[in-house]
C-alpha cells in the first residue's frame, strides 16, 4: 500500500512539474495585438482602440474597410482633455 501511495504522490509531482514547464513560455509572451476597448456605431461599424508593439491606435471598422483615425498616446483622456484645452486636473 505504501508503494503505491509512493507512486501516485511521484507521479503526480511529475505530472506538476511538466504541466509547470509546458505553461511558462504561454505565461511570459505577450500578445502582439490586443483589443483595449470597442464601441458600436451603427449597423455593422464601430470604433475600436487596439495595442500594437506598444502603439494605441483608433480604428475605425466598417464593412469591407479598417482605417486608422489616430495614434493615442498612452492616455485617451489626457490626450483628449490636451486637445480641449481643459486642464486634467482642477486647480486646487
Amino acid at each position: 500500500m505504501n508503494f503505491a501511495a509512493l507512486t501516485i504522490v511521484i507521479l503526480l509531482l511529475g505530472g506538476a512539474v511538466w504541466a509547470l514547464r509546458w505553461a511558462a513560455p504561454m505565461r511570459r509572451s505577450r500578445q502582439a495585438i490586443a483589443v483595449e476597448t470597442a464601441m458600436a456605431l451603427g449597423e455593422r461599424r464601430s470604433l475600436v482602440i487596439v495595442s500594437v508593439e506598444g502603439r494605441r491606435l483608433l480604428l475605425g471598422l466598417a464593412p469591407g474597410h479598417i482605417g486608422l483615425l489616430t495614434e493615442l498616446g498612452p492616455s485617451f483622456k489626457g490626450t483628449l482633455d490636451q486637445s480641449l484645452g481643459s486642464p486634467t486636473q482642477a486647480p486646487s
